[in-house]
């Protein structure tokens, strides 16, 4: 996977397009990515379930909807420990099935994630002559008291990184499981 510092030309396009945020002075933002060996509709069948992050997302361990499965939903979310939080309620923002997109804000719980927003995209690609996905993760939150700025970038970036790596890593065992024949086969 790579940081936000090394985005290729289509990387940067998609960010451009869809993960705009506009911090304040006492807020980070980064937008971070990986491409996954796993056709798109797979990828996003797990991204888009609100209702059960923790299909890919190692850090939660429970999680109870409020109502039903829409825009304005809550959901809270119990964290595993070794994080410093138990505990966070969390909003969806944004379900654009049409284009993959994925929007949440968090609302409440036990940690220091103050108006913290993001946004999720996946998009098709070709991995190896065989359908693929680039997921692209963008984030804007408040940095805490007591905290610089690369502390908390470093701090949301390395979740992050861990729950991309979670979702390549589930998509691709699914993948293999329901065998996708190569784009070009001569």
């Amino acid at each position: 996977m790579n940081g936000p510092e090394v985005f290729g030309t289509m990387e940067a396009q998609y960010i451009q397009r869809h993960h705009r945020h506009d911090p304040r002075d006492d807020q980070c933002t980064s937008a971070l990515f990986k491409h996954v060996k796993a056709p798109v509709n797979l990828v996003w069948s797990l991204v888009r379930s609100f209702d059960q992050p923790q299909k890919y997302k190692p850090f939660v361990s429970r999680c109870i909807m409020r109502g039903e499965l829409g825009i304005g939903s809550v959901r809270e979310v119990n964290v595993k420990s070794g994080l410093p939080a138990t505990t966070s309620t969390e909003r969806l923002e944004l379900l654009d099935d049409e284009e993959h997109i994925l929007g949440v804000r968090i609302v409440g719980g036990d940690h220091r994630l103050r108006n913290y927003s993001s946004v999720m995209t996946v998009h098709p690609e070709v991995i190896d002559g065989r359908p693929g996905t680039l997921v692209i993760e963008s984030f804007v939150v408040d940095v805490p008291e007591g905290n610089t700025r690369d502390e908390t970038c470093y701090f949301v970036e390395a979740l992050i990184r861990c729950n991309l790596k979670s979702l390549a890593d589930v998509s691709e065992r699914m993948a293999v499981q329901d065998w996708v024949e190569p784009i070009d086969r001569f």
